[in-house]
């Protein structure tokens, strides 16, 4: 008997900084995760919608573009998808608009250090579980 193979889980960065996510996609890539980059938190929530059960782990500024914020999106993964594992980040002060982040959602401030992000990153991976 064969031993059943997890597919590749994800970890999908929402970034409107081309160069930004870029850079978190380059680092990325250097884990067990496939990475997946998006422009706004609609684009993200459309794909979580059919892809959820791949995503480990969101990467996602605070500030994006139409009408969800990165907070918004957190909100709706954390209550949607709980078992992914969500960072979101900004070069905000902590005291501009981020009181609203999610108990259990970590934040990280620009410019993040690569490091941390890796460990969430690797944290994801091992602690996926989908519904």
């Amino acid at each position: 008997m064969g031993q059943k193979i997890d597919p590749r889980r994800i970890a999908l960065i929402v970034e409107d900084d081309f160069e930004v996510r870029g850079l978190a996609a380059a680092l990325l890539e250097e884990t067990d995760l496939r990475v997946v980059e998006m422009s706004s938190a609609e684009e993200a929530l459309d794909y979580l919608r059919s892809h959820a059960d791949e995503v480990a782990f969101l990467f996602a500024d605070v500030r994006l573009p139409c009408l969800m914020s990165g907070v918004d999106l957190a909100r709706a993964v954390r209550i949607k998808w709980p078992w992914v594992r969500t960072v979101l980040t900004s070069g905000l002060a902590p005291d501009e608009g981020l009181s609203d982040v999610p108990r259990d959602v970590r934040f990280m401030p620009k410019p993040w250090r690569a490091l941390e992000v890796l460990m969430e990153a690797e944290r994801a991976a091992q602690g996926y579980r989908p519904a």
